[in-house]
């Protein structure tokens, strides 16, 4: 729900207006919004604004947690009424929004930004407890301890349990992110102050507290999940579970998606790198969550007890975990040094992938930026490579065949693609409106028709734009679906401003999406910055070294160098590149447009040959029609460079 857009400028009102008059302007908040604990809202007059209906204050418990962020009014209304349709969903939303704008008075219109598809709380207007919790800098040595005991006064939203299934995993996962922060400053606090006296033993309770909701909560979690699988278990004989047979010690089987638990890091270093561990473990963990296709149970979940150092692996067992990560920081002064590892907990825990970080002290400001964002970009990729092993597992539902199909996908072989297309069909039977299966879908159909295996080119782009729009429509926050859009917007469409927005809002809401990188690299070339798409492309290669998919992306390179006029580093790169993907026409293009340019056509006709034999038609004149160029210069130039290296004109 990490929604991350440009914030409409704060509204102006001419001078002498009664809403200039208003505090807010003087750097006061016009409500005071309480999460923590029992919920309280609060006019700068002193007012009472809180409304009375359960739903009405849980919409305003999400807008305020949405931060100020643009909020799509169908997914709130799914969130909320899950079990009525959409349309009865959306007129219980409407509702909802009215009684809050009610509570609000004449505030409403100051308080909440409202359009057909989108609302917003405008939080610049506001003071909300639980932001400025999440605001709080572990590392910062400015909180007094009195606003810090006031921020751990009571549960997030407590009271909102219940509104719907949907709605309590969301509040567990806000409620996890919340008290993990105050958790880390506390711990920050009790390390500064003196062993004894009134404020040790104040934040000491403050943090037992914390501590011990965090337990009840994880426990919480733990059953309803048990109790919800229970419900929707079709009846069937024991041991078996949709029909396959299931060893019945092993409860991950009734379960369709993976769990990758991130454990809290460990330092045996200061306190100061003890804070630094925990802190980075749950930084992980928020950036794990930004992908669709796995389930992230933060660190503050797993810490058996407030003492323990490490958790082993009967407990990871315990836990229903499917891979785990785990990390140390230690610390020499000048450096932080920091190893994180990947686990598998299969038959054994067992090590996949392993990567370390030398940080200096002057750069912690840096520690997302320059560790979490490339962690997490290279712990994808393996587990990615890892679940789309044949016969990998054999509970998987429709995210599960999703992962068997994608490196049939990269390999661009037309036996394997076209099975690929088979298990993506198989996935949107099992679950329609699975928004990651029908991004993949989209972009299964617009490169089948770029292998020219379609019949009718015309009738795929259309199918090719339907599951594209379906996916951002059903989850307007997944990240993978609207960079896959934003390459059909560029391709298909040649709506290149459309292209750089949804990549643009892609990499917002998830800057470790490696592979996205590499996408949005080609609309680059398209509108003739191929040094801005040479830079994309480092990026995808800094988060993914180890990508097994990268031969796929590597004719991205060939395609940059030779918009640039990099002619023979193209050739070089090029050449790599058919020979691993001998099947991927898109290699071959750029390719013999160097090599006509260096002069080589001798070199260049065994390629057009192979070319020409994996799409017949293919034609400089046509090639010129379809192709996305922006400018006109660039499309001459590299029609010219296939004229040049054997292409026929016609």
């Amino acid at each position: 729900m990490n929604k991350i857009v440009p914030v409409p400028p704060a509204i102006v009102t001419p001078r002498g207006s009664l809403r200039a008059e208003r505090p807010r302007l003087l750097g006061r908040p016009v409500v005071r919004i309480h999460l923590l604990g029992p919920i309280r809202v609060t006019t700068y007059l002193g007012e009472n604004a809180l409304p009375h209906g359960k739903r009405a204050r849980a919409v305003l418990g999400y807008l305020c947690l949405a931060g100020g962020e643009h909020v799509s009014r169908e997914q709130l209304a799914q969130l909320l009424w899950d079990r009525v349709s959409p349309a009865a969903a959306r007129t219980n939303l409407r509702q909802g929004l009215r009684e809050l704008s009610t509570s609000f008075g004449t505030l409403a219109k100051e308080l909440i930004v409202t359009g057909r598809d989108i609302v917003r709380l405008n939080v610049e207007a506001c003071w909300i407890d639980a932001l400025a919790a999440l605001a709080l800098d572990p590392a910062a040595f400015d909180v007094p301890h009195d606003e810090l005991m006031a921020l751990c006064r009571g549960e997030l939203l407590e009271g909102l349990d219940g509104a719907s299934a949907s709605f309590d995993r969301w509040l567990t996962g806000e409620r996890n992110r919340v008290s993990g922060r105050l958790q880390a400053r506390l711990e920050r606090e009790l390390g500064r102050v003196e062993a004894k006296g009134n404020i040790a033993r104040a934040l000491g309770r403050a943090l037992a507290d914390l501590r011990e909701r965090a337990r009840t909560l994880a426990e919480y979690a733990r059953q309803n999940e048990r109790r919800q699988t229970a419900i929707q278990a079709p009846a069937s004989e024991p041991g078996e579970a949709a029909g396959r047979p299931v060893p019945p010690s092993v409860s991950t089987h009734a379960r369709d998606r993976l769990r990758v638990g991130v454990l809290p890091f460990l330092s045996h270093s200061s306190r100061r790198e003890q804070n630094l561990a925990f802190s980075l473990s749950q930084e992980i963990a928020a950036a794990l969550a930004r992908f669709r296709w796995f389930d992230v149970i933060a660190p503050i979940s797993l810490r058996p007890t407030p003492s323990a150092l490490f958790v082993d692996e009967r407990q990871l067992r315990r836990m229903d975990l499917d891979y785990a990560v785990d990390g140390t920081v230690a610390g020499n002064g000048k450096d932080v040094h920091i190893e994180v590892r990947l686990m598998e907990l299969a038959e054994y825990a067992r090590p996949v992938w392993r990567e370390c970080f030398d940080l200096p002290m002057g750069e912690l400001h840096r520690l997302n930026e320059l560790v979490t964002t490339r962690l997490v970009g290279r712990i994808d990729p393996i587990i990615l490579s890892i679940e789309g092993q044949p016969n990998r597992r054999e509970h998987y539902g429709a995210t599960g065949l999703l992962l068997l199909a994608i490196p049939l996908i990269f390999s661009m072989e037309r036996k394997k693609y076209e099975q690929a297309g088979l298990l993506i069909e198989q996935a949107l039977e099992k679950e329609p409106d699975n928004p990651m299966v029908a991004a993949w879908a989209a972009h299964w159909h617009l490169f089948y028709s770029g292998q020219g295996w379609s019949q009718d080119v015309e009738r795929t782009h259309e199918i090719t734009q339907s599951f594209a729009l379906k996916a951002i429509k059903l989850d307007p926050n997944n990240a993978e679906a609207l960079g896959i859009y934003g390459h059909i917007c560029s391709i298909l469409n040649k709506d290149f401003d459309s292209a750089l927005y949804y990549f643009d809002r892609s990499l917002r809401l998830n800057p470790s999406l490696a592979w996205i990188w590499a996408l949005s690299a080609p609309t680059y070339c398209y509108i003739g910055k191929p040094e801005v798409a040479l830079q994309r492309l480092e990026r995808y290669g800094e988060l993914a070294p180890l990508d097994p998919y990268s031969s796929f992306f590597e004719h991205l390179y060939t395609l940059a160098y030779t918009f640039k006029g990099d002619y023979e580093r193209a050739v070089i790169v090029g050449r790599r590149c058919t020979k691993a993907m001998p099947d991927f026409v898109a290699g071959y293009k750029p390719l013999v447009a160097a090599l006509g340019h260096l002069g080589r056509r001798d070199e260049a006709r065994p390629y057009v040959e192979k070319l020409l034999s994996l799409e017949p038609n293919f034609t400089v004149e046509g090639f010129g029609k379809r192709y996305p160029f922006k400018r006109p210069e660039d499309r001459q130039r590299y029609m010219q460079g296939l004229r040049l290296g054997g292409v026929p004109e016609r």
